[in-house]
Protein backbone atom coordinates (compact mmCIF):
# COMPACT_ATOMS: atom_id res chain seq x y z
CA UNK A 1 0.00 0.00 0.00
CA UNK A 2 1.38 3.41 -0.94
CA UNK A 3 0.27 7.01 -0.79
CA UNK A 4 0.42 8.65 -4.22
CA UNK A 5 0.11 12.40 -4.61
CA UNK A 6 -0.74 14.50 -7.70
CA UNK A 7 2.06 15.19 -10.17
CA UNK A 8 2.48 18.90 -10.91
CA UNK A 9 4.95 20.80 -13.05
CA UNK A 10 7.02 21.57 -9.96
CA UNK A 11 7.03 17.88 -9.02
CA UNK A 12 8.24 16.95 -12.52
CA UNK A 13 11.11 19.41 -12.13
CA UNK A 14 11.77 18.01 -8.65
CA UNK A 15 12.23 14.50 -10.06
CA UNK A 16 14.66 15.72 -12.73
CA UNK A 17 16.89 17.62 -10.30
CA UNK A 18 18.18 14.60 -8.41
CA UNK A 19 21.21 16.06 -6.64
CA UNK A 20 21.77 19.11 -4.40
CA UNK A 21 24.29 20.45 -6.93
CA UNK A 22 21.75 20.35 -9.76
CA UNK A 23 19.10 21.96 -7.58
CA UNK A 24 21.41 24.76 -6.51
CA UNK A 25 22.29 25.52 -10.13
CA UNK A 26 18.65 25.60 -11.19
CA UNK A 27 17.17 27.46 -8.23
CA UNK A 28 19.71 29.43 -6.24
CA UNK A 29 22.56 30.33 -8.57
CA UNK A 30 21.21 33.79 -9.31
CA UNK A 31 21.06 36.15 -6.38
CA UNK A 32 17.55 36.47 -4.99
CA UNK A 33 16.08 38.96 -2.61
CA UNK A 34 15.86 37.27 0.77
CA UNK A 35 12.22 38.28 1.23
CA UNK A 36 11.19 36.76 -2.11
CA UNK A 37 13.09 33.53 -1.47
CA UNK A 38 11.65 33.28 2.02
CA UNK A 39 8.10 33.57 0.67
CA UNK A 40 8.76 30.92 -1.99
CA UNK A 41 10.05 28.48 0.63
CA UNK A 42 7.15 29.15 3.03
CA UNK A 43 4.52 28.78 0.30
CA UNK A 44 6.07 25.52 -0.93
CA UNK A 45 6.35 23.99 2.55
CA UNK A 46 2.71 24.80 3.34
CA UNK A 47 1.63 23.19 0.08
CA UNK A 48 3.73 20.04 0.54
CA UNK A 49 2.48 19.55 4.09
CA UNK A 50 -1.15 19.85 3.01
CA UNK A 51 -0.66 17.46 0.08
CA UNK A 52 1.08 14.85 2.22
CA UNK A 53 -1.37 14.85 5.12
CA UNK A 54 -4.44 14.94 2.87
CA UNK A 55 -3.36 11.83 0.97
CA UNK A 56 -2.15 9.91 4.00
CA UNK A 57 -5.54 10.54 5.56
CA UNK A 58 -7.45 9.50 2.46
CA UNK A 59 -5.71 6.18 1.80
CA UNK A 60 -5.07 5.03 5.37
CA UNK A 61 -1.42 4.13 4.76
CA UNK A 62 -0.24 5.62 8.08
CA UNK A 63 -2.84 3.58 9.97
CA UNK A 64 -1.78 0.43 8.10
CA UNK A 65 1.92 0.98 8.82
CA UNK A 66 1.25 1.81 12.48
CA UNK A 67 -0.80 -1.36 12.88
CA UNK A 68 2.07 -3.51 11.64
CA UNK A 69 4.55 -1.75 13.93
CA UNK A 70 2.38 -2.19 17.02
CA UNK A 71 1.70 -5.86 16.26
CA UNK A 72 5.41 -6.69 16.00
CA UNK A 73 7.41 -8.09 18.90
CA UNK A 74 10.55 -6.10 18.05
CA UNK A 75 10.84 -2.91 15.98
CA UNK A 76 14.02 -1.95 14.14
CA UNK A 77 14.44 1.41 12.44
CA UNK A 78 16.86 2.07 9.58
CA UNK A 79 17.79 5.17 7.64
CA UNK A 80 21.14 6.03 6.11
CA UNK A 81 22.56 9.33 4.94
CA UNK A 82 20.13 12.18 5.56
CA UNK A 83 17.44 9.61 6.35
CA UNK A 84 19.33 8.68 9.51
CA UNK A 85 18.04 11.93 11.05
CA UNK A 86 14.45 10.90 10.30
CA UNK A 87 15.11 7.39 11.59
CA UNK A 88 16.53 8.78 14.83
CA UNK A 89 13.43 10.92 15.36
CA UNK A 90 11.12 7.98 14.65
CA UNK A 91 12.98 5.59 16.95
CA UNK A 92 13.20 8.16 19.74
CA UNK A 93 9.49 8.94 19.74
CA UNK A 94 8.40 5.32 19.24
CA UNK A 95 10.45 4.16 22.22
CA UNK A 96 8.42 6.40 24.52
CA UNK A 97 5.29 4.31 24.08
CA UNK A 98 6.51 0.94 22.75
CA UNK A 99 9.00 -1.57 24.08
CA UNK A 100 11.84 -3.09 22.06
CA UNK A 101 12.49 -0.29 19.59
CA UNK A 102 16.01 -0.30 18.16
CA UNK A 103 17.72 2.23 15.91
CA UNK A 104 20.21 0.51 13.62
CA UNK A 105 23.25 2.78 13.88
CA UNK A 106 25.97 0.24 13.03
CA UNK A 107 27.67 0.94 16.38
CA UNK A 108 25.46 -0.17 19.27
CA UNK A 109 22.92 -1.91 17.04
CA UNK A 110 24.61 -3.47 14.02
CA UNK A 111 22.71 -4.85 11.05
CA UNK A 112 24.76 -8.06 11.02
CA UNK A 113 23.78 -8.81 14.62
CA UNK A 114 20.12 -8.10 13.95
CA UNK A 115 19.97 -10.21 10.79
CA UNK A 116 21.45 -13.19 12.62
CA UNK A 117 18.53 -13.12 15.09
CA UNK A 118 15.62 -11.91 12.93
CA UNK A 119 12.25 -13.54 13.61
CA UNK A 120 8.93 -13.52 11.75
CA UNK A 121 7.52 -11.32 14.53
CA UNK A 122 10.08 -8.56 13.85
CA UNK A 123 9.46 -5.46 11.73
CA UNK A 124 12.00 -3.22 10.04
CA UNK A 125 10.86 0.36 9.53
CA UNK A 126 12.92 1.73 6.66
CA UNK A 127 13.16 5.39 5.70
CA UNK A 128 14.45 5.76 2.16
CA UNK A 129 14.53 8.96 0.12
CA UNK A 130 16.33 9.92 -3.04
CA UNK A 131 19.12 9.42 -3.85
CA UNK A 132 18.20 5.95 -2.58
CA UNK A 133 20.96 4.30 -0.57
CA UNK A 134 22.02 0.80 -1.60
CA UNK A 135 22.84 -0.19 1.97
CA UNK A 136 19.27 0.50 3.15
CA UNK A 137 17.78 -1.53 0.29
CA UNK A 138 20.18 -4.42 0.82
CA UNK A 139 19.40 -4.58 4.53
CA UNK A 140 15.68 -4.69 3.72
CA UNK A 141 16.25 -7.60 1.31
CA UNK A 142 18.27 -9.49 3.88
CA UNK A 143 15.73 -8.80 6.62
CA UNK A 144 12.91 -10.21 4.48
CA UNK A 145 15.04 -13.23 3.56
CA UNK A 146 15.55 -13.84 7.29
CA UNK A 147 11.77 -13.91 7.79
CA UNK A 148 11.03 -10.38 8.98
CA UNK A 149 8.57 -7.78 7.71
CA UNK A 150 9.54 -4.43 6.16
CA UNK A 151 7.45 -1.26 6.15
CA UNK A 152 8.67 1.93 4.52
CA UNK A 153 8.40 5.70 4.55
CA UNK A 154 9.62 7.02 1.22
CA UNK A 155 9.11 9.82 -1.29
CA UNK A 156 7.78 8.16 -4.46
CA UNK A 157 5.27 5.40 -5.13
CA UNK A 158 7.81 3.82 -7.50
CA UNK A 159 10.86 4.22 -5.28
CA UNK A 160 12.97 1.03 -5.03
CA UNK A 161 11.90 0.24 -1.48
CA UNK A 162 8.16 0.04 -2.18
CA UNK A 163 8.66 -3.24 -4.05
CA UNK A 164 10.14 -4.72 -0.86
CA UNK A 165 7.80 -3.32 1.76
CA UNK A 166 4.57 -4.90 2.97
CA UNK A 167 3.15 -1.40 3.44
CA UNK A 168 4.52 2.03 2.51
CA UNK A 169 3.77 5.68 3.09
CA UNK A 170 4.76 8.01 0.28
CA UNK A 171 5.68 11.56 1.36
CA UNK A 172 6.42 14.42 -1.09
CA UNK A 173 9.73 16.22 -0.59
CA UNK A 174 9.44 18.77 -3.42
CA UNK A 175 11.43 21.89 -2.63
CA UNK A 176 12.49 25.27 -4.02
CA UNK A 177 15.86 24.89 -2.28
CA UNK A 178 19.02 22.92 -3.03
CA UNK A 179 17.91 20.38 -0.41
CA UNK A 180 14.76 18.27 -0.51
CA UNK A 181 12.10 19.34 1.95
CA UNK A 182 11.99 17.54 5.33
CA UNK A 183 8.74 19.18 6.46
CA UNK A 184 6.18 16.57 5.42
CA UNK A 185 8.53 13.72 6.36
CA UNK A 186 8.80 14.98 9.94
CA UNK A 187 5.02 15.42 10.09
CA UNK A 188 4.35 11.88 8.88
CA UNK A 189 6.91 10.47 11.34
CA UNK A 190 5.05 12.33 14.09
CA UNK A 191 1.71 10.96 12.86
CA UNK A 192 2.95 7.37 12.78
CA UNK A 193 4.49 7.52 16.25
CA UNK A 194 1.31 9.08 17.65
CA UNK A 195 -0.88 6.34 16.14
CA UNK A 196 1.45 3.65 17.48
CA UNK A 197 1.59 5.09 21.00
CA UNK A 198 -2.18 5.53 21.16
CA UNK A 199 -2.85 1.86 20.39
CA UNK A 200 0.09 0.21 22.17
CA UNK A 201 -0.58 -1.79 25.32
CA UNK A 202 1.34 -0.45 28.27
CA UNK A 203 2.12 2.92 26.65
CA UNK A 204 0.54 4.92 29.48
CA UNK A 205 2.45 2.98 32.12
CA UNK A 206 5.69 3.22 30.16
CA UNK A 207 5.41 6.98 29.68
CA UNK A 208 4.56 7.51 33.36
CA UNK A 209 7.59 5.46 34.41
CA UNK A 210 9.81 7.57 32.15
CA UNK A 211 8.44 10.74 33.73
CA UNK A 212 9.25 9.41 37.19
CA UNK A 213 12.78 8.48 36.15
CA UNK A 214 13.34 11.85 34.52
CA UNK A 215 12.36 13.55 37.77
CA UNK A 216 14.62 11.27 39.83
CA UNK A 217 17.60 12.07 37.62
CA UNK A 218 16.62 15.75 37.50
CA UNK A 219 17.09 15.78 33.73
CA UNK A 220 15.05 18.83 32.82
CA UNK A 221 14.95 22.42 34.02
CA UNK A 222 11.20 22.23 34.54
CA UNK A 223 11.70 19.39 37.05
Amino acid sequence: MTTEYPVSDSHAEHKQLSSPGKRYGARLQERSLSGILQQRVIDNEKRMLEVALTHVQSDGSAIAVAGIIVAARRRFVIGTGKSFAYATLLARDLSGGLAQVYLIDETVNRSIDILSETKSTDVLIALSFRRYRRDTLELCRQFIAAGGIVVAITDESDSPITALATASICVPTDSVSSTDSPTAVAAVVHLVTTLCTASAKGAKRRLAARDDLSSQFNLYLED
